[in-house]
């Protein structure tokens, strides 16, 4: 056995490092008395009781009942792939009760910040957003509520994929008039199986060689753009949401420029 390797890997599975060395240890013999265990795992006395019951809660040894209490592994074909189910179970029931309290958190904290903005600064209808979660809660808040147009240049890399998003078919259905121009290279199989049934929706879809940039303009007045950051070794972008009607004329132009230069088919 590779000692040291199992050590680490034990580590990266939740163990620390004193529970990691008993536990490797503890495999090495039917029993152990604490003391002893101590002693071969190189954990100092004074914790080799906190790290045994650690152990024992998580699943990795279990007591032996004799005259003096001894401590034992547990198979680690049963031993880990309980831990993980009840530590994944554990963070599931945390996600759900963090979730339950934001849910009223936003709008608290929504209806404090939109207070804070009534003063609007010369730029306010500019932002940088560099979070892609933020980008894709952005960008599927105004496919909500859009009422005329939407249209968008579409390259990967995808933070939200515009021919596997409902989003768009439900504007669609809304009778807002969709167009995509998408780079010929982002289209795989999945889209192509894609294509039909947004057609079907009267989702209008064309194809470009090569696009500028990332863009989403909704009823021309609003939207956003993604840059590829130019001097990042790995590729990076950043959002600019907007809200300027004359920006989103200007954006409107661009997209019709390319759109009457499109393909139907690559």
């Amino acid at each position: 056995m590779d000692y040291q390797l199992n050590w680490r890997k034990l580590q990266q599975v939740g163990l620390n490092a004193y529970e990691a060395r008993s536990y490797l240890v503890l495999m090495g013999h039917p029993r152990f008395k604490a003391l002893e265990l101590a002693a071969r795992a190189h954990v100092p006395r004074q914790k080799i009781y906190e790290v045994l019951d650690s152990l024992v809660e998580k699943g990795f040894s279990q007591v032996v009942q004799e005259k003096t209490k001894l401590f034992s592994a547990v198979d680690p074909s049963l031993a880990i792939p309980g831990y993980l189910a009840r530590r994944s179970k554990a963070l599931h029931n945390e996600i759900t009760e963090q979730a339950r309290l934001a849910s009223g958190l936003i709008e608290d904290l929504r209806a404090a910040f939109m207070e804070g903005q009534d003063g609007r600064g010369t730029l306010d209808f500019l932002s940088l957003v560099n979070d892609p979660t933020q980008t894709a809660l952005h960008y599927r808040r105004m496919l909500t509520t859009v009422t005329e147009s939407f249209c968008e240049f579409s390259r990967e890399p995808f933070v939200v994929d515009p021919l596997d998003e409902q989003f768009v078919k439900d504007a669609s259905a809304r009778g807002v008039c969709c167009r995509l121009l998408i780079e010929a290279s982002a289209l795989n199989h999945h889209n192509r199986e894609s294509l039909l049934e947004y057609r079907a929706n009267r989702i209008e879809i064309r194809f470009f060689d090569r696009l500028p940039l990332k863009l989403a303009l909704f009823d021309r007045k609003c939207g956003l753009i993604a840059l590829l950051d130019p001097v990042l070794t790995r590729p990076s972008w950043t959002s600019v949401v907007f809200e300027h009607d004359g920006f989103g004329e200007a954006m409107a132009g661009l997209f019709e420029s390319y759109w009457c230069r499109g393909k139907l088919e690559v």
